[in-house]
């Protein structure tokens, strides 16, 4: 009986020594998105999850964390600052990641930015464009093109096209990412020397925009300015043609209206918005190319702007982690900083204040037939 014993101690013995000796196996990087899931801004956060999801399945099949799997752990802000909060403190404090994508809104990134940057963990927005993103904090990142980039290219663009001398503006006064946008076009377009009629505020939760549009149509301007988020730009653009104004009359729009939602709400009404954007689905670019065949093949969808951010992002995170060697937040920083990345977007690096370093591929699209396509 003790001579069994003996023996089969003996045998573990050699099991633990084998197994002490044999190649450790390889760990996943797990990092976290949060994003919103659900709402009536939930369009936003399903395009940037699905982009996000694409260059998943690409980095983890060709292997670039040397045999190590990455995974996203997802968390739901619901469009909800208190939630995005939440989904960062459960990210850092208990699932333990060294990097946070998003969060999807500007008002978030206010909110949920500042914890991570005091835990100094790199939190990287892929769509939040307000001034002072980055502002928050040395951790806070952003892979979009702030408003202050984008809007003044679109005025310009709609002021040499169709003559524009005196505009209507409106923006929801509750939201920063409007707030801000407002401020980007009111500063814009008093250095291009275009009237503006009046300013008109709302909520971005309002539906009813009748008292706003009938004072506008009575001022005649040539082209309506709104920053807002898709669901009451979409309400403003149906609500105007209710209240008889001329569809000749432009409507200019900030980053919440790229989105295709917008075409889908509301329909006829959308057509000749205008707005500006980094990305346009039809650049004939070998990445754009494969980027768009690839996520049409998978989603059986358009990728939109924000899809097509999120690709990108996931693929330069995916890179700094693997140029970190390791996933610590302070080296994935340190290998984000010197990011030198081309993709779908164009060439990519961040400035010393953490934004996007190359504001040269921003195109100016309008809406016609519920789609967007290049002004020209």
């Amino acid at each position: 009986m003790n001579t069994r014993i003996l023996a089969t101690l003996a045998l573990s013995a050699l099991g633990l020594a084998s197994a002490s000796i044999a190649p450790a196996r390889a760990q996943d990087v797990t990092i976290g998105a949060i994003e919103i899931l659900t709402g009536p801004n939930s369009r936003y956060g399903f395009a940037i999850r699905n982009g996000f999801d694409l260059a998943l399945e690409e980095v983890n099949k060709t292997g670039v964390l040397g045999g190590r799997k990455l995974v996203i752990q997802y968390e739901d802000s619901a469009g909800n600052k208190d939630q995005a909060v939440n989904g960062a403190r459960k990210l850092i404090g208990i699932t333990k990641v060294p990097v946070i994508l998003g969060p999807t809104l500007s008002n978030e990134m206010f909110a949920a930015g500042p914890v991570a940057n005091a835990q100094k963990v790199p939190i990287v927005g892929t769509s939040t464009t307000a001034a002072g993103i980055t502002a928050i904090g040395p951790y806070v990142y952003r892979t979009s093109l702030p408003e202050s980039d984008v809007i003044p290219v679109t005025l310009k663009r709609a002021q040499e096209k169709f003559g524009i001398k005196k505009v209507a503006v409106m923006y929801a006064n509750d939201d920063a990412f409007s707030k801000s946008g407002y401020d980007v076009f009111k500063a814009s377009l008093d250095k291009m020397g275009i009237q503006i009629l009046t300013t008109e505020t709302f909520g971005s939760k309002d539906s009813d925009f009748s008292a706003q549009l009938t004072k506008i149509k009575s001022l005649n301007p040539d082209a309506i300015v709104v920053s807002a988020l898709v669901e009451p730009a979409s309400g403003i653009l149906l609500g105007a043609r209710a209240v008889g104004i001329d569809p000749k009359v432009r409507f200019i729009g900030g980053n919440g209206f790229n989105s295709p939602k917008l075409g889908d709400i509301a329909g006829e009404a959308a057509d000749g918005t205008m707005v500006g954007s980094p990305w346009f689905i039809a650049k004939d670019d070998a990445a754009n190319t494969k980027f768009v065949a690839a996520y049409r093949a998978k989603y059986k969808d358009d990728p939109d702007q924000f899809a097509a951010q999120a690709y990108d992002t996931l693929h330069i995170v995916a890179n700094a982690i693997n140029t970190a060697g390791a996933p610590e937040s302070e080296k994935i920083k340190a290998a984000l900083q010197a990011t030198k990345y081309s993709g779908v977007m164009g060439p990519f690096s961040f400035t010393d204040q953490r934004d996007p370093a190359d504001a040269s591929g921003v195109v100016v699209i309008e809406m016609k037939n519920g789609k967007f396509q290049i002004l020209k």
